[in-house]
């Protein structure tokens, strides 16, 4: 309560004095009731996140400016993440903060200032990821033909799933499995972004069988309605998604960024139902064309081998004319073995009846055998008698070698060997130095008779140049000074001419002047 306190001297007012904290308190108080819920449109300014997690900033238009936080709590659930430059519309409370005497905005809400604003948010954001790779058509893999598996990521209550399931079961029956996930509001991205990675996590062969492709759908609606589908975190989720991922958001005209991300875009989720699948009649009718298409490929390929086949027996000979004629061949030859065999009987026959002829009576041989053994008992005496007279010469010949030998007569013998051997070794010695004598005799004659010297002693002679050199024909001119050598003298001359060739008349000498026939003068 403001306090009495006495007027100053000639003062004419009964005003209340307010301290500074009554006054703060007031102002407070008075400006919570008055704005206690407000909606501030503005550019964000000078966006800061604290370490706690408050979210501090201010919002400014063309002529003002008002500071605003947003604390820890209400950051995790605003819809967008404010930057500076982003149009917004704020929803909170206006207090006042006394320890500096301001007034700030409290914000609970935030939300894009209109369609422009959030066009442009988006496009930055694209624009970001497409930097990073995420849109890259590499990326991109191909859907399965005819998966076994379709995961259907879409609120479980809405027209979308139906349309889906009843297109699926028209063109072909899969094994459906949703996910179900709100697709618009605060939590919408989240739970988008968990669902595709909660699909990629299922272990293959599992109770729960891991789909094929993936199919993320949500019926039409405003930009705002489909901003989950331009999350950051959801369109990472896409880009990361191992397996492939149909995105069908929206009606045909409506684009979102989980469109750039995934593998293939649908105009909607009807048509989503429609890429995953074959039409399955359609699929019935190609087989069966196929079918009738290779049953008449191969009839015809039967009769044109067939034709083939009657083609090449044509060109061979009659098989029946074959067997007869070897058949006949046959009889020839097994009438031919039965006469072969009976003259090798008696070929055979005929020899051992000449080998019976040969071959002599046992008594005779046993006669035989009995003279050739009273001649070597004959033999045996005389054959003894010498071995054992060879016997003793050897004995006696032994007994000559160990007989004492006087030492003089073993150096006289030993002297005429010694002599014996010298005269051969002196006589080896003569032909090895008189070999390589005659051989260097030999080389000696054979040097002298090619020696150029030996040439000039049968009449040739050399022709040099002044300097001693041999000259050839073609070095010779006319006028040069040459020497001719012989072998036993050297003579100068010159050349009158160059070389001639064959056929060509040698220039005649010029005429020497006849002195002429002067009187003599008698002065």
């Amino acid at each position: 309560m403001p306090s009495e306190s006495p007027q100053a001297p000639g003062a004419a007012t009964n005003a209340p004095v307010y301290s500074v904290s009554e006054l703060s308190g007031a102002l407070k108080r008075t400006i919570e009731q008055a704005y206690g819920y407000v909606r501030v449109r503005g550019e964000i300014s000078g966006c800061k996140r604290h370490g706690s997690g408050h979210i501090y900033l201010a919002l400014k238009d063309m002529d003002a400016l008002i500071d605003a936080v947003c604390w820890r709590g209400t950051a995790g659930r605003l819809s967008i993440s404010p930057q500076d430059g982003m149009e917004v519309i704020a929803t909170g409370k206006l207090t006042t903060f006394p320890g500096r005497s301001k007034y700030q905005l409290v914000i609970e809400q935030m939300e894009l200032a209109g369609e422009g604003a959030l066009l442009k948010l988006l496009e930055e954001r694209k624009r970001k990821l497409a930097a990073e790779g995420l849109f890259d058509a590499a990326r991109k893999r191909k859907l399965p033909y005819l998966p076994q598996v379709i995961g259907v990521i879409t609120s479980p209550t809405g027209a979308v799933i139906r349309d889906i399931l009843h297109r699926l079961n028209e063109r072909f029956p899969r094994h459906v499995l949703l996910w179900p996930v709100a697709v618009q509001g605060e939590t919408a991205a989240a739970q988008v972004a968990a669902a595709i990675e909660g699909f990629n996590r299922i272990a293959p062969g599992g109770r729960i069988p891991r789909p094929d492709l993936l199919i993320v759908a949500r019926g039409g609606g405003s930009l705002e309605d489909l901003m989950a589908f331009n999350e950051e975190i959801v369109v990472r989720a896409a880009a990361a998604s191992a397996i492939p991922l149909i995105s069908a958001v929206g009606h045909e005209t409506d684009t979102t960024l989980i469109d750039f991300a995934s593998d293939r875009r649908a105009p909607t989720p009807t048509a989503a139902a429609e890429i995953a699948v074959p039409v399955r009649l359609d699929l019935l009718a190609e087989v069966r064309s196929l079918g009738t298409r290779l049953d008449g490929g191969a009839t015809r390929l039967l009769a044109e081998q067939r034709l083939r086949l009657q083609g090449l027996a044509r060109g061979l000979p009659d098989p029946v004319g074959l067997i007869e004629t070897a058949t006949q061949r046959l009889d020839d030859r097994a009438e031919r073995l039965d006469l072969a065999m009976a003259g090798l009987l008696r070929e055979r026959g005929g020899r051992i009846a000449n080998a019976a002829a040969q071959l002599k009576h046992p008594r005779e041989r046993l006669a035989e055998a009995t003279r050739h053994l009273d001649g070597l008992s004959g033999r045996l005496g005389p054959a003894l008698d010498r071995t054992v007279e060879r016997g003793a010469e050897r004995l006696q010949a032994i007994g000559e070698r160990f007989r004492t030998v006087p030492l003089p007569e073993a150096l006289a013998r030993r002297g005429a060997e010694l002599a014996q051997r010298a005269g051969r070794l002196d006589l080896a010695a003569r032909r090895v130095t008189d070999l390589p004598t005659e051989k260097l005799q030999r080389l000696a004659q054979v040097l002298d008779s090619l020696s150029p010297f030996k040439v000039l002693e049968r009449g040739y002679a050399v022709i040099e140049d002044e300097a001693g050199h041999p000259v050839a024909a073609a070095e010779i001119a006319a006028g040069m000074a040459l020497t001719l050598r012989f072998h036993d003298a050297t003579i100068a001359a010159r050349a009158e001419s160059g070389p001639l060739k064959p056929g060509e008349a040698r220039p005649k000498p010029a005429k020497k002047s006849k002195p002429e026939d002067r009187q003599p003068t008698l002065f």
